[in-house]
């Protein structure tokens, strides 16, 4: 159930961030505020959102994530990008920040790109973008679709999407989502990937 929940506020997000533009860093709190990073901070979410680069520690309310490095490719473990498209491969770690164990899924971030209008988003090659099921990694190195973290515990693993070839600018992001079906903040880490 939160796994097609996870889907159902990725699409979501996807589609609220389509009439919105980016924020201006300059408009947070005082001093630029703490949801603004610049690599290698911490960074918390204020007004409803934060915004961060590689490299930045995102707090959110169940856990924190780092998305320590991004590529693109056109084959990864074996796998062909289809045509006029490319693998974005994103190295990220996530640490269980509760006082129970978190199931977490693929689903929970999404790539985004584009300017504003015109926003479009992948899940990971984890999931099938059409039934939502999931499916096996290609890679030992990937993380799978859903797995869980222990108290405390973190994991350090790639996550891999398809996007078109013509994409330059990137972010992966994150929305809080609680049982209740209510919605937290919203998370980005924005990036330009190394091409391989």
């Amino acid at each position: 159930m939160r796994r097609w929940l996870s889907v159902l506020l990725a699409a979501v997000l996807a589609l609220a961030l389509a009439g919105c533009g980016g924020k201006d860093p300059g408009s947070s709190g005082a001093g630029g505020g703490d949801n603004v990073g610049s690599g290698n901070g911490d960074v918390y979410a204020e007004d409803g959102w934060a915004e961060g680069r590689l490299g930045d520690t995102m707090h959110t309310y169940f856990f924190n994530y780092t998305v320590n490095s991004a590529y693109t490719c056109g084959e990864f473990a074996g796998r062909q990008a289809a045509e006029d498209s490319k693998l974005l491969v994103v190295e990220i770690t996530v640490k269980n920040t509760m006082t129970a164990s978190v199931e977490m899924y693929d689903t929970d971030f999404q790539a985004q790109w584009g300017a504003s209008g015109e926003e479009d988003y992948r899940l990971p090659i984890t999931t099938d973008p059409e039934t939502f099921e999931e499916l096996d990694p290609i890679s030992e190195d990937q993380l799978p679709g859903t797995y869980e973290l222990g108290v405390n515990q973190e994991r350090t693993g790639l996550l891999v999407y398809e996007v078109p070839a013509s994409g330059k600018d990137f972010s992966i992001s994150y929305l809080e989502a609680f049982e209740q079906g209510d919605e937290g903040d919203t998370f980005f880490v924005y990036f330009t990937p190394e091409e391989k």
